[in-house]
């Protein structure tokens, strides 16, 4: 799951929790949302973490110098 999925799922439990009045039997709606908001701020924060660890500084290169031999410059 990237960074996308983390926030469609904390997307969709604040739907759930907050745009919604729905009342299903056995199911608590509310709750249901804040486990979904919950899941996805720790994806966002375990995303965000592997992310960081995964930026590699590349040194700067050399100039290469492409001179074939035998001729000079000058002519």
């Amino acid at each position: 799951m990237g960074l996308g999925g983390c926030i469609l799922l904390i997307a969709v439990g604040a739907i759930l929790t907050f745009a919604t009045d729905w009342q299903l039997e056995g199911a608590n709606l509310d709750v249901v949302g804040l486990i979904l908001m919950a899941v996805g701020f720790i994806g966002v924060a375990t995303f965000s973490s592997i992310a960081r660890r995964r930026r590699v500084i590349v040194p700067p290169s050399t100039p290469v110098i492409d001179e074939k031999p035998g001729r000079d410059s000058y002519e």
